[in-house]
């Protein structure tokens, strides 16, 4: 059997759609209960402006909360610039997601930077932290809300410089749920073709419901690192109209059921995707499919 490492980073991309703040406590009880599930990757938070997204307004004590309890468990954080890293590496993270979009209007919306300042700016963390360990979360690979579809043609050259400087491994990011399997094929074989030491992960939103047969055409690639969010939650506060992610839970049945190797108590999952709901009501949370932002 083909082991599948599942990526859960709803504790970020979830939680960072919520109106109303989510307390520590219950955003402990999440991760360890992932943890406790055998996830052992899992993007515990993000350090950006609490201004820009409050919901993140704990990421160091949170972090304190769990980073050196779990020994063994790949944890880290998305950072948008060098300040963000200087946090994570701060709160005992050795391992963040530097977040850059291949849109450019969807780049200066998001993280309120060019291309290039968006470059400046890992090159100043890797410089700075030589012992971090960086993935590339590629935003809008596929398409942007601004911008329309992209091709390979788009991202190829675009990772160029980034690889050349050292980023070993990237996830391609559908921001807005755009890509369709063949898209998804077509560009991953692309950018293996220019880049084959480069490893790969994907990160898939579900808003045409093709999340789960987005992420299994990269799966069937030769991508083995997926990303998803316990129960679905999720989207993009600065991608109108984007919705949910595709649902840890859902995707961990279909690989079991055709025999890919997780390592994950997929019972343990849904139990707490069905606390977190109770937890955190859906109808708390912006922009998910449930309520679609205004785009005029």
């Amino acid at each position: 059997m083909k082991k599948i490492e599942l990526y859960e980073v709803g504790p970020r991309d979830g939680f960072q759609m919520v109106d109303d703040y989510i307390p520590l406590e219950t955003k402990v009880r999440i991760v360890e209960g992932l943890l406790d599930a055998g996830l052992r990757h899992l993007q515990i938070t993000s350090f950006v402006s609490p201004k820009a997204i409050p919901q993140m307004k704990d990421a160091g004590e949170l972090a304190s909360r769990v980073v050196g309890k779990y020994p063994d468990a790949d944890l880290f954080a998305l950072v948008p610039n060098l300040r963000g890293a200087e946090a994570a590496w701060e709160s005992g993270l050795r391992s963040v997601s530097y977040v850059v979009s291949l849109s450019e209007s969807h780049n200066r919306a998001n993280i309120r930077r060019t291309h290039e300042d968006s470059f400046a700016g890992l090159q100043a963390i890797l410089e700075a932290y030589p012992d971090m360990d960086v993935c590339l979360d590629l935003s809008t690979t596929f398409g942007c809300p601004f911008e329309g579809m992209k091709t390979e043609d788009d991202v190829v050259p675009f990772l160029k410089p980034y690889v050349d400087s050292g980023i070993g491994t990237v996830n391609l990011c559908d921001t807005i749920g755009i890509a369709n399997p063949a898209q998804v094929r077509c560009i991953i074989d692309a950018v293996w073709a220019e880049y084959p030491s480069l490893d790969l992960q994907v990160h898939i939103h579900d808003t045409r419901n093709m999340g789960m047969v987005n992420t299994l055409a990269a799966i069937e690639l030769g991508v083995d690192k997926v990303q998803s969010t316990l129960g679905g939650l999720g989207g993009c506060p600065f991608a109108p109209g984007a919705s949910g992610n595709l649902a840890t839970e859902d995707l961990a049945f279909m690989l079991s059921e055709m025999g890919y190797e997780l390592g994950v108590d997929i019972p343990k999952m849904v139990e707490l995707a069905k606390w977190q709901a109770t937890a955190i009501p859906t109808g708390q949370f912006s922009g998910h499919q449930f309520r679609i932002p205004d785009t005029n």
